[in-house]
């Protein structure tokens, strides 16, 4: 039998005491933060690391057998060879959000079952054996195997997600939602200049095995926040009221998976027609977003690299100018905007990203780049912060796991597409012409977006 606390809590007038703890979004954040870091870092070590592997490679492993496929395509469009990094950039990140898309609705229901703190120590354990095999991987296979083991893991995200939603209220939840923002900008900004240091470190004794430090740097942050969490997450999700079923959860999980029922929300119960609706058309603008600012958005660092030289720090420099402006914005204002103003602001921010795209794609010098650089930084701190307020917001509270992990799988979707998918025509037709049609295509997200009602 319930106890009083959970038959409050299921019937929405009050929570266990230990869920208004503020220390469990404390904890969420500083895990987020050390998952961040690491996961960053590796940002402006991409493009030496595969020219590391290609090098290591001597025509005989994987990397030559993928190189020598892209060649023979080559012949046709007549692409310059020092873009075939961008492709074997684009093949990785589309890979590992392949693989989060695979596995966070997977997490998110499963918590849904077992709660959600013995699946976020599973996921951390993950992404932590990700670093130590990237620490070990001596050739090009092995590391693509560490991005494999990495990206299945990273339900933490969306479960980061979940337990916000436990812990707050409607009315709280998007200043704890900010949070999460924050911890995505900080992690943007010293991450990457962290790697850039590994790089410069570096740069002087490229050969043997030189990337074993910054991945043994990340394994450390990683295994650290495995402890953290350990010692300091509570459970937020009370027996009595997770779903009842591990066959309904899987099956429910394996439902996610199929994108036409992803894009429905068929795996999410109890919602009213109205709710469902909302649902639906914020997945269809949060994918189409996704999708194309992802894959210009990871092909910046090769533009920057091939069309303006900059150097691994360079790049990290430019990245600390993203996220702390990110950071600036949404520890602020973001995390302070009321609740009836989240979906205009929310539309603001996908308006302005068009015009930052179009920046980045006719920049000759480094102004116009920086210009268009702070204005996605900007955008981004508005749009995703926001989106994921929208979405917290609906639907009932035993079903906040599996509709966050859902939210999210879209999201992993599009990011594995949109780098694959820009990459290529980076490759294929130049950046300009990539960046150009991108911002024009940017009009759809807030188009799908302007007939739903507040939310």
């Amino acid at each position: 039998m319930a106890t009083k606390s959970e038959k409050e809590y299921r019937n929405g007038k009050d929570m266990p005491i230990y869920q208004k703890d503020s220390k469990i979004v404390r904890v969420v954040f500083i895990s987020l933060l050390l998952d961040l870091l690491a996961f960053t870092m590796i940002l402006p070590l991409l493009p030496a690391l595969l020219d590391h592997y290609e090098q290591l490679d001597k025509g005989q492993g994987l990397y030559s057998t993928i190189l020598n496929h892209i060649r023979k395509i080559q012949v046709y469009l007549d692409a310059p060879d020092k873009f075939n990094s961008v492709l074997f950039g684009g093949f990785l990140g589309s890979m590992y959000s392949f693989l989060q898309f695979l596995g966070s609705p997977i997490v998110g229901a499963l918590s849904d079952v077992y709660g959600r703190r013995p699946m976020m120590l599973l996921c951390q354990f993950g992404i932590a054996l990700s670093y130590l095999l990237w620490a070990f991987s001596h050739n090009f296979g092995l590391f693509v195997l560490a991005r494999f083991v990495g990206g299945i893991s990273k339900g933490n995200v969306s479960l980061s997600m979940a337990i916000i939603s436990d812990v707050t209220s409607p009315k709280t939840r998007g200043r704890a939602m900010a949070l999460v923002g924050i911890a995505f900008s900080v992690g943007f900004v010293i991450g990457p200049m962290i790697g850039a240091l590994f790089a410069r470190i570096s740069s002087g004794h490229r050969e043997g095995h030189w990337y074993a430090v910054p991945a043994l740097f990340a394994l450390c942050l990683a295994g650290s926040d495995l402890i953290y969490v350990a010692f300091n997450l509570k459970e937020t999700l009370p027996s009595g009221y997770r779903a009842k079923s591990l066959v309904t959860g899987i099956s429910g999980a394996l439902t996610y998976i199929n994108p036409m029922d992803l894009f429905q929300f068929n795996g999410v119960s109890g919602l009213k027609k109205d709710e469902l609706h909302k649902l639906r058309v914020l997945g269809r603008s949060y994918f189409v977003y996704l999708f194309i600012y992802s894959g210009l958005e990871f092909t910046l660092t090769f533009l920057t690299h091939h069309s303006f030289g900059f150097t691994s720090m360079q790049q990290g420099w430019m990245f600390l100018g993203i996220g702390l402006t990110m950071a600036i914005l949404q520890g602020g204002w973001v995390r302070r905007i009321p609740p009836h103003k989240t979906k205009s602001i929310t539309e603001l921010g996908l308006w302005l990203i068009m015009p930052a795209f179009v920046c980045v794609g006719i920049a000759r010098g480094t102004l116009m780049l920086y210009f268009g650089v702070f204005l996605f930084a900007v955008s981004t701190a508005m749009v995703v912060t926001c989106m994921m307020t929208l979405v917290s917001r609906i639907g009932p509270e035993n079903q906040k796991g599996a509709i966050t992990g859902i939210f999210r799988s879209l999201g992993a979707l599009a990011r594995a597409c949109g780098p694959i998918v820009a990459s290529i025509a980076f490759w294929s037709i130049g950046s300009t012409t990539t960046y150009l049609i991108g911002a024009i295509s940017l009009v759809i997200p807030p188009a799908i977006l302007r007939p739903l009602g507040s939310i």
